[in-house]
């Protein structure tokens, strides 16, 4: 079940929503030249991750063998280093599941920095087993756990340096009130991230893409959100996308199936923008 939540403006989300899926669905071309235009592809971001704290915190002798596991798929020091976290920083790891980037971001930011990981009921209760491991016996100095609802974050006001959602994304269009996972104002969620961050943060978003001019319909059967919606969405919230990174693209999903079928798990073609909060 989840928790109590505030009160949310379902209609005006409708309405917004109703009124922007019309341009994702005429407009895909032009926001693809949209991204190039006005961010940059990043090439280099495997160099940038080289002998970095990235890549230190990535060999970090203390991570989980699970973990380890995840890497090469996942690249975490390409994506870390993309979004450019620092020594020092304050992030939000949003809809953690099970931890897997926030401890990596606990060894980025270091002592001097810390790290929200925030999950709601749903994704609390499904991660449990992974987080009792991960968090037994201290082990994540600087690593907050934080049990949040979607209408509430608890992350303040121009408190963080930087969020990331991983592949959680889509979740903000998902239903499934009998599993658990009751609607969410998308619109206000973004806006809670906005508000968090500091002017100039870093917001990093990685997800599941689906077909072009698809907008938010595929996260409800498929788990994954069509690119153009995405950057549409998040750049009405007060967000610019800064940097794509082209790393954990797979030309051989044609994302016709969804992200836990097994021809496609662990290799769906995935997204990665930097967005700066204005």
């Amino acid at each position: 079940m989840i928790g109590p939540c505030c009160e949310r403006d379902i209609m005006r989300t409708a309405l917004l929503l109703l009124a922007t899926l019309p341009l994702v669905v005429s407009n895909v071309l032009a926001t693809d030249m949209a991204i190039d235009a006005g961010a940059t592809t990043t090439t280099d971001a495997a160099a940038a991750a080289v002998d970095s704290i990235y890549a230190r915190a990535v060999a970090d002798p203390a991570r989980l063998a699970k973990d380890r596991e995840r890497d090469a798929r996942d690249k975490p020091a390409e994506v870390l280093a993309l979004a450019g976290f620092e020594p020092g920083m304050k992030v939000a790891d949003i809809f953690a599941g099970g931890g897997y980037y926030s401890e990596l971001l606990g060894d980025v930011v270091g002592p001097g920095g810390s790290v929200l990981m925030l999950n709601n009921t749903a994704y609390q209760q499904f991660a449990r087993e992974e987080l009792k491991e991960r968090l037994k016996d201290g082990r994540l100095g600087n690593v907050k756990p934080m049990l949040v609802e979607s209408c509430d974050l608890r992350l303040g006001k121009d408190n963080l340096d930087g969020a990331m959602i991983v592949m959680s994304y889509h979740d903000l269009y998902y239903v499934d009130e009998a599993g658990g996972w009751a609607p969410i104002n998308a619109g206000k969620f973004l806006d809670q991230v906005h508000a968090a961050l500091r002017p100039g943060g870093v917001f990093l978003i990685v997800d599941h893409a689906a077909t072009r001019g698809t907008g938010k319909t595929a996260a409800q059967d498929l788990h994954r959100i069509d690119e153009a919606f995405a950057q549409l969405d998040i750049e009405s919230h007060g967000f610019r996308l800064e940097k794509t990174w082209n790393g954990l693209r797979n030309d051989a999903d044609q994302h016709a199936v969804g992200v836990f079928d097994p021809k496609v798990r662990g290799k769906t073609d995935r997204f990665v923008h930097v967005y700066r909060r204005i």
